[in-house]
C-alpha cells in the first residue's frame, strides 16, 4: 500500500468538504475512486453513488455496486459524518440519534460490507473520528460519543480481522466545513474552545495512513492534535480541567448567554 498507484478505493461521505478533497487527492495519485452519498452525483469525475449509510441493506448495495465497478477494493475511508448541538444533560433527540446513526451505524454497515471484499485484497479501513473522541467538549455529546464509539468499533475490529485487513483510525481537529452549521445556530460556536486546522492536513493525514509500509493504529493530524490525545489520555484529569478553564471563561464573557441549551450549564457555573 505504499503507493496509490491502481489501488481501488471507496469514500463515504464524497459530496462533503472531506470527502471532495479525498477524491481529488485520491485520483491525483492514480488510484481509482468511487464515492458513496446520499445521493448520486460526480465529484470532478468521480462517480458517487447515492445510498443512505444507515440502512444496512442499502448500504450493502451501494458497497457492493462500487465494488463492481471498482472490481475490488484495496481501501475503504469511512468519511461520511455529521455534527451539531447535543448537551448530555437532556434526554437524546432526533438530531443527537442522526448523529449517532451517521457517525457510527453507517460506518458500521459500510465496513461489513466491504469486509470480503477487504480480505481478499488485503486491504485497509480508515476511520475518520475526532480529536473529540479523546478529548469531548460540553454541549456537543452526541458527536464526541459517536466518535469514540467509532473508536472502539475500530478497536474491536483490529482485534477481528487485524491479520488480513488494515485497521486506522485518524483524529482531526476542527475544520472550517457545513458540519458545524447546526452548533453556530444554536449559540454554541466552538470558535475559542478548538483551534481550526487546515483541510488539507486532515487529507495529508488520511494519505499517510493509506500508504504507510504498515498499517497505523491512531493518527493525530497536527502536532498540537498529538499533544492533546496524550494528555486526554495519560492525564484525564488535566485535559478536564483545561477545558472546564476555557468554557468557564467562556460563559463569564458572556459568550453563551443566547443559547437555550447551554442554561443549565451557565445557571450552575454563575451559581453563589
Amino acid at each position: 500500500m505504499n503507493t496509490l498507484t491502481g489501488r481501488r478505493v471507496i469514500v463515504t461521505g464524497a459530496a462533503g468538504t472531506f470527502g471532495r478533497l479525498l477524491c481529488d487527492r485520491f485520483t491525483a495519485a492514480g488510484a481509482r475512486v468511487v464515492g458513496l452519498d446520499l445521493r448520486d452525483g460526480d465529484v470532478n469525475g468521480v462517480p458517487v453513488l447515492g445510498c443512505d449509510l444507515t440502512d444496512s441493506s442499502a448500504s450493502a448495495a451501494g458497497v457492493g455496486r462500487a465494488v463492481d465497478q471498482l472490481g475490488g477494493l484495496d481501501l475503504l475511508i469511512n468519511n461520511a459524518g455529521v455534527g451539531g448541538p447535543a448537551p448530555a444533560e437532556y434526554a437524546p433527540g432526533e438530531a443527537a440519534r442522526r448523529q449517532l446513526e451517521v457517525n457510527l451505524i453507517a460506518a458500521w454497515n459500510t465496513t461489513a460490507a466491504a469486509m470480503p471484499a477487504l480480505e481478499t485484497a488485503r486491504g485497509r479501513v480508515i476511520f475518520v473520528s475526532s480529536r473529540m473522541a479523546v478529548l469531548p467538549l460540553p454541549l456537543a455529546a452526541a458527536y464526541g460519543v459517536s466518535k469514540r464509539a467509532l473508536a472502539a468499533y475500530a478497536d474491536a475490529l483490529r482485534l477481528e480481522a487485524g491479520t488480513h485487513i488494515g485497521v486506522t483510525v485518524v483524529y482531526p481537529s476542527m475544520v472550517e466545513s457545513p458540519i458545524h452549521d447546526a452548533t453556530v445556530q444554536a449559540g454554541l460556536s466552538l470558535q475559542g474552545v478548538s483551534r481550526y486546522e487546515p483541510a488539507a492536513g486532515v487529507v495529508d493525514a488520511i494519505v499517510k495512513a493509506a500508504t504507510s509500509p504498515k498499517p497505523l493504529r491512531d493518527v493525530a493530524t497536527t502536532s498540537r492534535g498529538r499533544f492533546e490525545m496524550a494528555i486526554a489520555r495519560h492525564f484525564p484529569r488535566v485535559a478536564g480541567a483545561m477545558v472546564r478553564r476555557t468554557i468557564a471563561a467562556r460563559i463569564a464573557a458572556g459568550d453563551l448567554n443566547n443559547a437555550p441549551l447551554a442554561a443549565g450549564m451557565i445557571r450552575r457555573h454563575t451559581a453563589k
